[in-house]
This record gives structure tokens, C-alpha cells and sequence, in this order.
């Protein structure tokens, strides 16, 4: 007998998406995975060919996968505190990565958090005020590392900005623990930890801050190298370092060498999803839960002539590559498999969707970003209602107005240097149309719509 697509996925899919799901309690569990420094144009389910993600794709399959994805801010500290509060870096004051060592010229890094970030309302804080057990395990940054608070009664963070993969040290809810063995295997170990601690009489919220696949690029078992000796990332489409490339700019000079070393990080990450998915399966707790896979910011491997992020290069850059990150759902009996969503979705709409799946409300803190649960769901908007054409961002100097078509770039309160991208005929955004006459219509209505979206969110 053949197999349909259909019924072939059905054979290949986690032991969780298999089962009937059980009926689902008044609000379901949420866990979010969260990768470090994990662009969307790095994973197989949006494209790409040669780094392997065999689980990330398959939990694609198994939800739904929004293909226009991206971050309010492509650079650490800020877009974490941009996707757990929902306010922008204006609102929260985390407007760069926090470092005891800032650089003042060109400005990169933040010492401190500003004293109003401890009266921030996140994710968490909601939840736990509804009787959810919060969770947090990994990479926290956003000050207070050893200890987050904000409703999580479970934490195993990072201190600070340390970067080991090998033998970390760790704080186990607040105290000290030298640790042993590969960091992002202990940090999946210790939410399962979690996970063993639950039940189904009561929701839960887990966090999982993994640091794979930031640098350092050492420190990674033996195999996940082994499987890309050979690789030479022929469609990455990378150039040579570009000469206001800043930051790691070092790694431009062997980019296959570093790329095999990435690509091994990142294949590292995707093996630890199935772990957590088993245990949920174990527990009994597959249908009445949300798995969410996403980045807080993207990555150029060298696109563009430069390695990293936003900064990058000298102006911050705004490329495709740094802003989009993936942003997958599984919830099983109520988001449909196979499916994928144009519509353009920002790390500041997840806290908003988040609390309508959880059925809270929403923190009244002026909020730029609103709930895309029923995108997800494959819901029809309310009548007369219609999902936003347009995504912002801000680092910094630098701006973005975004649609799906187009993206305005103003630095420096739009003295420049400025960008305009017609990303329908230049995806990989090679010819500036900013002073392009033809353009002059798009270029002003998205200069009116970013000053209208700065000026409201701003406070």
C-alpha cells in the first residue's frame, strides 16, 4: 500500500504528534525554546540546504512555521527584553548587549540596565500571577543573571555574558554549581529536570535560553565537527570581509573553516529537541502543550562581508539576515500540521500571543506588538479586522519600517546613511533604491509610518 504525504508525515513525526491529544486543561503549558545568535535562513524548514536541523524541520512540519519572522532589535540583551516584555528597547532601556567593557567609539555594549528595567512586566510575571510554575534554564543577560526573578520559582542561568561550553558555571536557583559536561546538554538535562516536576493539574512555563550557536566556536562533542569536514557552504553566498566589518571580523578570514565549526553548533542544538519532546510524551503532557522554537536575533556567516549581527559592521546594519529569526509553533489538536504564515510577525508580538493562548490578560504597558495566536490556529481575523502590513525596528541610531515587500533603513534621526530595499525584486538587498526617484512615494509613507510608530513607543 503507498503512503501519502500526509500519512508518511504521520509515520516520521515525534511520538507527541502522533497520539490523539488529551483533552486540554484550561490553559495549556507553554515552553519556549530560545536560540542564541540562530537566523532563520540557517535552518533547513526556511531553506537552507546545507546545515543539518533534521528535528527543528520536522517540528515545522508538526505546527506552523511563519516565514516572516523578525526581531525588533539584532543584537542580544535587547531583543530578549524587547521578546519578554513586548516593549521596545525605547520603552525597556536595554538598547544594546550588556558587557562590563562597553566600547565607546563606534558605541558598542551596554554596562548596566537602567534602573526602571526592574519595574518591567514580562511573560512570566503574567503567567505565575495566573498559577502557572515558571521555569527559566540557560542564557538569562538582561541583568540579574544569577538570580532572574520575575516569577520564576526554577532557574539555572549563565552568570552574566560568560561563553563555555565545556565544564560551565551555572547557577541552580541562585547558587553557585560547577558543572561538568557539555553546557548545552546540562541545560537540557535541567529542564527536564523541570519537566519531571510537573503535572497535569497544574500549567506550567519553561524557558530555554540555549547559547548554541554563539561563539565560541570550540567546545562542541567531536561529531557534530566530523559531519561537516567536508562541507563547503557553496550557496551560502558569502564575500569577503567588507571594510567597515567590526565585530569578530577575525572569522572572516577562514569563513568555511568557521562555518563548518557554526554549522556544527547549531546541529548540536537541534539534537536536544527531541529529548524534551520525549519527556513531555512520558509525562503525559503532549496535548495540552506549546512548543515554540525561535531566535532572539539573526546571523550573517558572512553575507555581506560581514560575521555577526547588527553591529556587525559600522553603521549597524539592518540586512534580512540579522532581523529574521525562526518563529515555529506546535500546540497538537489545535494548530494545524504542515502549515506556514506569510504575514509578518515581531518579537514583540510574542508576549501578546503567549497571553491569549494562556487566556491572561494582556499587561496594560503601552504595547506595540498584538497576538498572532489566531494566524497560528488558522483562525479568521475578527470582521473588519486585518493583521499589520508593516514590522519596526530600532538599535540604536538605526530604524526599520518593513513590509513584505519593502524595507526602510534610517540612521542618525534620517540624516543617514539611509537605505530603502525593495526586498520583492532584491532579496539579498544589493541595490539601495533610497534616492531612486520611482521610490520616492514608498520611501516617504514608510519615513511617516516609523516616525508615527517611534513617537508612540517611545514611553
Amino acid at each position: 500500500m503507498s503512503l501519502t504525504r500526509r500519512s508518511l508525515l504521520a509515520a516520521t513525526a515525534p511520538v507527541w504528534a502522533q497520539k490523539k491529544p488529551a483533552a486540554p486543561a484550561r490553559r495549556p503549558n507553554v515552553i519556549l525554546v530560545l536560540a542564541d545568535d540562530l537566523a532563520s535562513w540557517m535552518l533547513g524548514c526556511y531553506g537552507n540546504q546545507e546545515i543539518k536541523t533534521p528535528n527543528i524541520d520536522l517540528l515545522a512540519r508538526t505546527g506552523v512555521r511563519f516565514t516572516n519572522s523578525v526581531v525588533c532589535t539584532p543584537i542580544c540583551s535587547a531583543s530578549r527584553a524587547t521578546l519578554f516584555t513586548g516593549r521596545t528597547p525605547m520603552q525597556h532601556g536595554i538598547h544594546d548587549f550588556l558587557t562590563a567593557n562597553p566600547i565607546a567609539q563606534p558605541p558598542q555594549g551596554q554596562k548596566e540596565i537602567p534602573a526602571s528595567f526592574a519595574s518591567e512586566v514580562m511573560i512570566s510575571d503574567v503567567l505565575s500571577q495566573a498559577g502557572y510554575r515558571c521555569g527559566y534554564v540557560g542564557k538569562w543577560h538582561m541583568g540579574g543573571d544569577t538570580k532572574p526573578g520575575h516569577g520564576y520559582s526554577y532557574t539555572y542561568t549563565m552568570n552574566g555574558g560568560s561563553r563555555s561550553y565545556t565544564d560551565p558555571e551555572m547557577f541552580l536557583n541562585g547558587e553557585p554549581v560547577n558543572e561538568k559536561g557539555y553546557l548545552t546538554d546540562l541545560m537540557t538535562a535541567r529542564a527536564v529536570e523541570f519537566l519531571d516536576k510537573q503535572d497535569a493539574g497544574s500549567p506550567f512555563f519553561l524557558a530555554v535560553g540555549y547559547l548554541n550557536p554563539h561563539t565560541p566556536y570550540a567546545g562542541h562533542p567531536q561529531k557534530y565537527y566530523d559531519m561537516y569536514a567536508a562541507s563547503t557552504f557553496d550557496s551560502f553566498g558569502t564575500q569577503p570581509a567588507a571594510p567597515n566589518a567590526l565585530r569578530e571580523k577575525e572569522l572572516l578570514n577562514d569563513i568555511v573553516g568557521n562555518l563548518r565549526k557554526c554549522a556544527a553548533s547549531v546541529t548540536a542544538l537541534d539534537d536536544q529537541l527531541p529529548v524534551l519532546v520525549k519527556k513531555l510524551r512520558d509525562k503525559g503532557l503532549t496535548g495540552n502543550t506549546i512548543l515554540i522554537f525561535a531566535g532572539d536575533n539573526g546571523y550573517l556567516l558572512g553575507r555581506h562581508g560581514y560575521w555577526s549581527k547588527g553591529l556587525a559592521s559600522d553603521p549597524i546594519n539592518m540586512y534580512e539576515e540579522v532581523i529574521g529569526v525562526p518563529m515555529i509553533w506546535c500546540w497538537p489538536g489545535k494548530i494545524p500540521i504542515e502549515s506556514s504564515r506569510p504575514e509578518q510577525v515581531s518579537s514583540y508580538d510574542l508576549l501578546p500571543s503567549i497571553c491569549d493562548a494562556a487566556g491572561v490578560q494582556t499587561p496594560d504597558r503601552n504595547l506595540c506588538g498584538r497576538s498572532y495566536l489566531p494566524l497560528a490556529l488558522n483562525h479568521p481575523l475578527k470582521k473588519g479586522d486585518r493583521w499589520p502590513d508593516f514590522a519596526f525596528g530600532h538599535f540604536r541610531n538605526t530604524e526599520y519600517a518593513r513590509t513584505n515587500r519593502f524595507k526602510l533603513v534610517l540612521r542618525n534621526d534620517g540624516e543617514g546613511p539611509n537605505e530603502l530595499w525593495d526586498l520583492s525584486k532584491d532579496p539579498r538587498e544589493r541595490i539601495n533604491q533610497y534616492d531612486n526617484p520611482q521610490y520616492l512615494t514608498i520611501r516617504e509613507e514608510f519615513q511617516n509610518r516609523l516616525d508615527g510608530w517611534r513617537k508612540k513607543y517611545s514611553a
